[in-house]
């Protein structure tokens, strides 16, 4: 690519002459924060962008003129896997085999093999298995994990014999047979989550699952006690659902080195795309393995725009070779949802058609078809594609937040999960300082328009431990507010919240007839008059979202009635029909 005028910043960033040139100049930009957003734009935009750094005379055109000098840099080639990987007198099928003789269902059953090693076998080697029950099969794809060790992985979601056969154009790698006995699942294990009833979600066994999401993107890039005193927080906190990135993440507060890196090489030397560090990947698939345990869907960050590394902007053809070896190593974990990209639209180096591609490269590749989304800054993605299961949302008004989740339930048709709604805290921007009552109030907000609300926290700290990206320990108040929200929902008939015809001042959801849940948030009412259908008789219970109460009022109630309330903000109200 020739570099211009008109060249967006990421591009001159990725040209290694073309970084020179900037940083002669710009050095500042190698240490910003900011970097993800300055490469979205041209060097004029950037010139004009700070009204309190006026760029000296003729600045910006002395650094164009050097960037017009430099040479455009060839397309990037990946080698593609040969047939003759191996010698003919190799014997087919003669790796070496490892592999239990039984899988409980929705576990992971691994099959290791062990063979070559030559050349690279990342890219050199083509490896996959088709498991058979009857006349049903599956398509599992196999990995390199280094030192001679290929594996499949394969989660098997029915009881009794499976068999299986490996295909590769390794020749001791092809032609293995073996079969694997499902016995029944353990008592805590309900299979993958699934969409329930259009807007909700379930396991498989069809035992209902309510996303009480939070955000900890760089939790798994941490040092190891940071990381355990992560998942003791996890183990008491109301969470079954986490956002957090596979690449390290470079922003405020998160401005250091990651433990463990994707690829060999370094920053200074270069990354080798076309080979893996199976290090990285064996780490982050045991910390996902630990969440499974806590009963935590690990909400997997495939792509994101804060990076310093270049991880956000490789060549289309590492980033398809990256993703089908994530999938590879990481689609028989039953507690996987696949976030394709974090704030898609930040990502200066992707365009539109990038982002179908990829996604049909993760859900082709993934034979259990886990739940999938994308997630945004600015500009919704479109949500109606076929390939995503539900929203994934990000709010684009500062104020109006879960208040739109009903309207978004009706122009998609599919859950809506509020993944970002805002933090509390107390950081400098409005995004990450939100007090405590207004995170719980909007979540109670999502959650009686039919939708379900993510939660983030953005404390100060002296060490820069603010749990929405390193994690550590929760310190702020609506978490245990979330959680008694949380076993309110766990209670409710069918299976899950949906609005109902409310009042033009209070949203409502339930069952008609059957079950009413009013929310006031800021509102502070002293009394309310009610108008439910002659003939049914209900128990109403004042709930005080904010001191985590539930009072049932005395009487019973029917047709026309009013109910006196406290006159605080933060009251719901719940009204039961009895049964006759």
């Amino acid at each position: 690519m020739e570099l211009h005028r008109e060249t967006k910043i990421g591009h001159i960033w990725a040209n290694p002459a073309g970084r020179k040139v900037l940083l002669n100049y710009l050095p500042h930009l190698e240490d910003s924060p900011y970097l993800s957003f300055i490469k979205m734009k041209t060097l004029p935009m950037l010139a004009v962008a700070n009204d309190t750094w006026t760029w000296p005379e003729g600045l910006l055109e002395t650094i164009l003129s050097e960037l017009e000098q430099i040479p455009a840099q060839p397309e990037e080639v990946f080698p593609v896997p040969s047939e003759d990987y191996e010698d003919e007198y190799i014997l087919a099928g003669s790796a070496g085999v490892t592999a239990p003789g039984c899988a409980g269902r929705w576990s992971v059953f691994e099959l290791e093999l062990h063979g070559p090693q030559h050349g690279n076998p990342f890219v050199d080697v083509r490896l996959e298995a088709e498991f058979r029950q009857n006349e049903r099969s599956l398509r599992v794809h196999g990995f390199y994990d280094g030192d001679g060790s290929y594996k499949l992985r394969f989660m098997p979601d029915t009881e009794g014999v499976w068999t299986y056969r490996t295909l590769s154009n390794a020749h001791s790698l092809d032609g293995i047979q073996g079969q694997l006995e499902c016995t029944p699942p353990a008592a805590d294990n309900h299979g993958p989550v699934r969409v329930q009833d259009t807007f909700h979600f379930a396991y498989e066994d069809g035992k209902p699952y309510y996303p009480i999401g939070t955000t900890c993107y760089a939790w798994n890039h941490q040092p190891e006690e940071l990381e355990r005193e992560t998942l003791a927080t996890l183990r008491t906190a109301p969470f079954n659902k986490l956002r957090m990135c596979v690449f390290p993440k470079f922003y405020q507060f998160n401005t250091g080195d990651p433990v463990y890196y994707p690829y060999e090489g370094s920053l200074e030397t270069g990354w080798d795309v076309t080979r893996f560090n199976p290090v990285f990947f064996r780490h982050l698939e045991e910390q996902i393995g630990k969440l499974g345990v806590l009963g935590i869907e690990a909400d997997l960050i495939l792509f994101h725009p804060y990076d310093r590394w270049g991880f956000a902007e490789m060549s289309s053809g590492a980033d398809e070779r990256y993703l089908r070896y994530i999938t590879a190593r990481l689609s028989a974990f039953r507690n996987i949802w696949w976030s394709i990209a974090n704030e898609y639209d930040l990502m200066w180096a992707k365009e539109p058609e990038d982002w179908e591609r990829y996604a049909e490269i993760v859900t082709s590749s993934d034979p259990y078809q886990h739940l999938a989304s994308i997630h945004n800054c600015f500009t919704f993605y479109d949500y109606s594609r076929p390939w995503i299961t539900h929203c994934s949302v990000q709010r684009i008004d500062v104020y109006k937040t879960a208040e739109n989740t009903d309207e978004w339930r009706t122009r998609w048709n599919k859950p809506v999960v509020i993944d970002e709604c805002a933090y509390e805290g107390n950081i400098d921007l409005g995004w990450g300082n939100i007090t405590g009552e207004e995170m719980t109030r909007r979540f109670w907000e999502g959650a009686v328009r039919g939708g379900y609300v993510g939660h983030g926290e953005t404390y100060l700290d002296p060490d820069d431990i603010l749990w929405w990206s390193k994690g550590g320990r929760l310190h702020g108040s609506s978490p245990e507010r979330i959680g008694f929200l949380r076993e309110i929902i766990e209670e409710v008939p069918g299976g899950g919240l949906n609005p109902l015809k409310s009042e033009w001042d209070v949203p409502c959801a339930g069952i008609a007839d059957v079950y009413y849940l009013f929310y006031y948030g800021f509102n502070q009412p002293s009394y309310r008059s009610y108008n439910m259908k002659p003939g049914i008789t209900y128990k109403a219970d004042l709930i005080d979202t904010w001191d985590m109460t539930i009072q049932e009022l005395e009487g019973r109630y029917e047709g026309s009635f009013r109910l006196e309330l406290p006159g605080k903000p933060y009251m719901a109200v719940r009204l039961s029909a009895l049964k006759e």
